[in-house]
C-alpha cells in the first residue's frame, strides 16, 4: 500500500468500488459474481485445453451439449456445484470450494 502512495497509484479496489460501489452493495454484488463466473470459465478452458479435449468431447463425456460448454467458458451459464464437479472430474480434475 505504502509503495502505491509513493507511486502515486490508485489501489484497484478503490477503483472498482468507484465503478461498481462498495461491497456488499446490489451492484458490486452483481459485478463480483460476473468476475466469478467468467474466472470459472477461464479455468474450464484451461483446463479443457490441457486435456486435449473440445467444447464437443468434454459435452459427449459429461453427457451434455457443446452449446453449455460454450456458454460456461463464455461465463454466461449460471451452473450447480454439481454441475461444475462434474466438467472438471470429466477433465480429471478436482473442484474444492473454499468459503472465505
Amino acid at each position: 500500500m505504502e509503495k502505491t502512495k509513493h507511486m502515486n497509484l490508485t489501489p484497484i479496489e478503490d477503483l472498482i468500488a468507484e465503478d461498481f460501489g462498495a461491497p456488499g452493495t446490489a451492484e458490486r454484488n452483481s459485478y463480483d459474481m460476473e468476475c466469478d463466473t467468467f474466472i470459472i470459465g477461464e479455468q474450464l478452458k484451461a483446463e479443457r485445453a490441457k486435456a486435449g479435449l473440445t467444447q464437443q468431447q468434454l459435452a459427449e463425456k459429461i453427457g451434455t451439449k457443446k452449446s453449455f460448454i460454450s456458454r460456461i467458458e463464455n461465463g454466461r451459464a449460471d451452473i450447480q456445484i454439481s454441475t461444475l464437479v462434474k466438467l472438471f472430474n470429466g477433465l480429471g480434475r478436482q473442484v474444492t470450494v473454499r468459503v472465505i
